[in-house]
């Protein structure tokens, strides 16, 4: 248990009650202080729920403060960053990625700030509570479910009431638990869900959101059942009102936000609120803004499959979760899933070429082996998206996986992410070497910096998965894994990796030295190009924009951005030239803009 009375008001300085002052001079205590903590996983990434929680709590605005780190962020620098506010409540947003660092912070606050009341809230704390707080005798309370009511409830309790009364204030607020002056725990039951409309849009000083993704949300609740997620717990479907909805939006293109990215668990699980979001970002779209939802894909229907292909290239891009083509294992997470339908879909979406396509895959699934994986990964990876993630299992705590992980024989960290490591149907050595499978996905075809070379080599294999679990088996016996490679290395070991399954290297090369520039005007010229010093002059006349225009001669015909994978090896030519121009990117891929130009079409 903390030491001393849990809800003790701190005695400030005086320096400290006067620089407060300045920003709250009509407060009921004029010195009290609430201060958020988000600890993100990335810098470009901002965190949606504290935002909202002090925007709902907008009569407290003024005593509410809220920090930003990530987890890249020494502990140590967070600690004094938290220190240095002086607060008297303190709260932390829990998430996955960040509870170990929460909790090491919270230990190491409460030796500074002993009587200062720490608070935690988020997916990651709501559920298995008392051993939470049985395990971290520093959180003083927790927040559980939804937090935007229950948090506004208790910066009232902590604001308008005397320090004596606040235990007996906390107890009328539902969704918290908490520890009591006798170290007992009180529970207050849950929360009735929040009406999202009631929510004040977070977003309207733009400038502290600069270069970061925006994250939005207009739906919660989830109509299906899958047991791996939280979200399938919240049944009833609650939807922002529209009119609401359209305003925000309108304000992120009018700020030529980059990304907005919906976190709605099944943005199409309403074909209404679907579409009338879908026309207005359509007729409002003045060509900044990429648009992110994550879809069902067998739940698209004609009328919206018709509309967002008449959108602007890049205007949105959709996430589908596929996870596994098992029909064994489909059924046992209690998913429905046509995947005939899916595969159509996906087809569908990609054929004029205007959205970006993120598919997923989750290893350790119930039922799934080392073969049938195998079978799922090559079923969706045929498909080309422009993004195939392949996840591992998550066990999450209030989860169904997380009930009957003995039943599946789910063998996973005791710490986040809770990643599973075996199952009755997946060894250790075998998760292994699917995560081998994943880097060399990642590195070799999410990246899109060896796009052309993909289709190419894949002709070699049986299948992507093979060809990925070879290049991985490669990788640990030279003992590459593990090593920083700049982007010409590699190239270079994809190149030593070659030479087993490749006759014609020289085609390989070429191959290599497309992607290269299709990305990038190189600085550095790898040792395996042509030599460029014969084509100066040729360059000098064709390149008017500098650096932002390069020419390459090739003797090899590649396949197009439009040939998602191909039937037969490409064909030495004559030479050609193929003129890289990175002004005019593929908004989908960011690959530069390209114009083949045959040797007589020459200046």
């Amino acid at each position: 248990m903390s030491p001393g009375p849990v809800f003790s008001h701190r005695q400030h300085s005086e320096k400290h009650r006067r620089e407060w002052q300045k920003f709250a001079p009509c407060a009921m205590i004029e010195t009290m202080k609430i201060l958020l903590n988000a600890i993100n996983a990335k810098y470009i990434h901002s965190n949606l729920a504290v935002y909202s929680l002090r925007a709902y709590a907008k009569e407290y605005r003024e005593h509410i403060r809220l920090l930003e780190y990530t987890i890249n962020n020494r502990v140590e620098e967070i600690l004094e960053g938290i220190y240095k506010e002086h607060a008297d409540v303190i709260c932390f947003s829990c998430y996955i990625w960040n509870i170990a660092y929460v909790k090491e912070l919270i230990e190491e606050l409460k030796k500074l700030c002993p009587n200062t009341p720490i608070w935690v809230g988020g997916p990651e704390v709501s559920y298995e509570i008392e051993t939470l707080l049985a395990e971290n005798p520093g959180i003083d309370g927790v927040f559980i479910g939804e937090g935007e009511h229950t948090f506004k409830k208790v910066c009232r309790c902590y604001i308008e009431t005397e320090e004596s009364e606040w235990e007996e204030e906390l107890l009328r607020v539902s969704g918290i638990a908490y520890r009591k002056r006798d170290k007992t725990i009180a529970f207050t039951g849950m929360a009735e869900p929040v009406d999202m409309s009631t929510i004040p849009f977070c977003y309207e000083d733009m400038e502290q959101f600069k270069n970061k993704i925006i994250y939005y949300e207009s739906s919660r609740g989830c109509p299906f059942s899958c047991s791996y997620c939280l979200s399938s717990i919240d049944k009833k479907m609650r939807f922002r009102d529209i009119e609401l909805v359209k305003k925000e939006l309108g304000f992120f293109i009018k700020q030529e936000v980059p990304q907005v990215k919906f976190v709605d668990r099944t943005f199409n699980c309403s074909h209404t609120h679907a579409m009338e979001i879908w026309r207005f970002i359509k007729e409002k779209d003045l060509g900044k803004t990429n648009f992110h939802f994550e879809v069902a894909a067998d739940l698209l229907t004609e009328e919206e499959l018709e509309y967002i292909a008449g959108m602007r290239p890049g205007l949105i891009q959709l996430e589908i979760g596929v996870q596994s083509t098992n029909d064994v294992t489909i059924q046992e997470i209690h998913r429905t899933m046509d995947l005939e339908k899916l595969k159509a879909v996906v087809r569908r979406i990609q054929a004029p070429g205007n959205i970006h396509q993120h598919l997923d895959l989750i290893a350790g699934l119930p039922y799934e082996d080392y073969q049938t994986f195998q079978k799922s990964f090559d079923e969706i990876y045929d498909l080309k998206p422009e993004q195939l993630q392949l996840g591992f299992l998550k066990v999450l705590k209030g989860s169904y996986m997380f009930e009957h992980a003995e039943e599946y024989g789910l063998v996973y960290q005791s710490k986040p992410p809770y990643e599973v490591m075996k199952t009755n149907w997946l060894s250790f050595d075998e998760v292994l070497k699917i995560k081998q499978v994943e880097e060399m996905l990642e590195v070799y075809y999410n990246s899109h910096q060896y796009e052309v070379t993909m289709k190419i080599l894949e002709q070699f294999f049986d299948g992507g998965f093979e060809m990925f679990q070879k290049m991985g088996e490669f990788y640990e016996m030279q003992g590459y894994f593990h090593l920083k490679h700049t982007r010409i290395r590699r190239c270079e070991i994809l190149l030593e990796f070659a030479k087993e399954y490749v006759t014609d290297m020289r085609m390989l090369e070429q191959s290599l030295t497309f992607d290269l520039y299709y990305r990038e005007n190189m600085k550095s010229r790898p040792a395996f190009a042509t030599d460029l010093e014969p084509y100066k002059e040729i360059s000098r006349k064709v390149c008017k924009k500098g650096k932002q225009s390069h020419l390459e001669p090739f003797t090899y015909r590649f396949p197009t951005e439009q040939e998602r994978s191909i039937a037969k090896l490409p064909e030495s030519c004559n030479e050609y030239f193929v003129l890289f121009d990175y002004e005019h990117r593929n908004p989908l891929t960011n690959q530069a803009g390209i114009q083949v130009i045959e040797k007589g079409e020459l200046p």
